[in-house]
């Protein structure tokens, strides 16, 4: 059998783009189906559990993308402290650890741990005898960091955020940026010609860019219509700003993966699912979104000088 006929075929982009939306919404469903479940013992160990497992085969994914592209990295240093990054937060927010859960109290505890972090990889370097690339080591290591659990943290931090519906901003923000992707996908591959940034997404369009804007726009100022009074502080205002907002930003967040993926050479971030790609290809226009989400929460719907009843 030729070396042709044995090769899988490669699957359209229409295909993947369905099986990825088709698992986002598995994943987020059962999230969502956890935090509505009335024990709580239940809805938050689902809960950290499903956060802690994205962190890790995230960061796998990305140690794995910088290894492919030939940087030094303390993969195993930052695995640890990914988990414990992201039980850490949690822990914080429901206040198990003896704390408010405040957001200051939060931060600070993140704050001190990215410290200790970097203070550990300095050490790590300091006992290493065979890695003379120590400083891209801690820089690598550190940036996964930042940039998989740290930044899946804030879905935490909507989740549990102190009086209000967390839950509601949640689900809120991660269709209003699935909804981002839906719309590039479908206006670009229908009328798409003017490419964005063709020398890392080939496939990204103006036009798919202006579909993103306008059904993320749509579905948000629909889902505040709805559910509008378990959100507070959200109008038709801030639904507007936030459609255009968390639209472009998912975009951008797309182009990101795009752009780490292409130097390393592969399609996809990893082969956590067969077929579709890996945590990070579903992840990639959520992980700028959640602080961008949850600033605006803290800073402007809980604001008294922004709020309206």
């Amino acid at each position: 059998m030729s070396n042709e006929a044995a090769a899988a075929p490669t699957p359209s982009k229409a295909k993947v783009f369905l099986r990825r939306l088709i698992s986002t919404v598995i994943l987020w469903t059962v999230i969502i189906a956890a935090l509505f479940y009335g024990g709580e013992l239940i809805s938050d160990g689902v809960f950290v559990f499903v956060i802690v497992l994205l962190s890790v085969v995230g960061l796998m994914e990305f140690y794995g993308m910088a290894e492919k592209r030939g940087l030094a990295c303390f993969k195993w240093c930052g695995l640890a402290g990914g988990i414990l990054l992201t039980a850490g937060t949690f822990f914080n927010l429901t206040g198990h650890l003896g704390t408010s859960g405040s957001p200051a109290r939060v931060n600070d505890f993140e704050t001190g741990f990215l410290i200790l972090f970097v203070l550990g990889l300095c050490v790590r370097q300091l006992f290493s005898k065979k890695n003379p690339h120590g400083l891209t080591a801690i820089a690598v290591t550190l940036f996964g960091l930042m940039y998989v659990p740290w930044l899946l943290n804030f879905i935490q931090k909507i989740n549990f955020f102190p009086h209000v519906e967390g839950k509601f901003f949640l689900i809120y923000f991660v269709l209003v940026t699935k909804f981002s992707d839906t719309g590039a996908y479908a206006v670009g591959s229908l009328i798409g010609k003017h490419k964005m940034i063709p020398r890392i997404s080939p496939g990204k369009t103006w036009e798919g860019f202006g579909g993103a804007i306008f059904l993320s726009t749509v579905s948000s100022l629909l889902f505040v219509q709805i559910f509008g009074a378990h959100m507070y502080g959200m109008n038709w205002m801030h639904a507007l700003i936030l459609g255009v907002v968390l639209s472009s930003t998912a975009v951008i967040g797309d182009l990101i993966e795009s752009l780490f993926k292409r130097e390393a050479g592969l399609k996809d971030s990893g082969k956590f699912f067969p077929g579709i790609g890996g945590i990070l290809d579903l992840l990639d226009s959520l992980l700028f979104n959640a602080p961008i989400m949850y600033l605006y929460l803290r800073h402007i719907l809980t604001n008294p000088i922004w709020t309206h009843s």
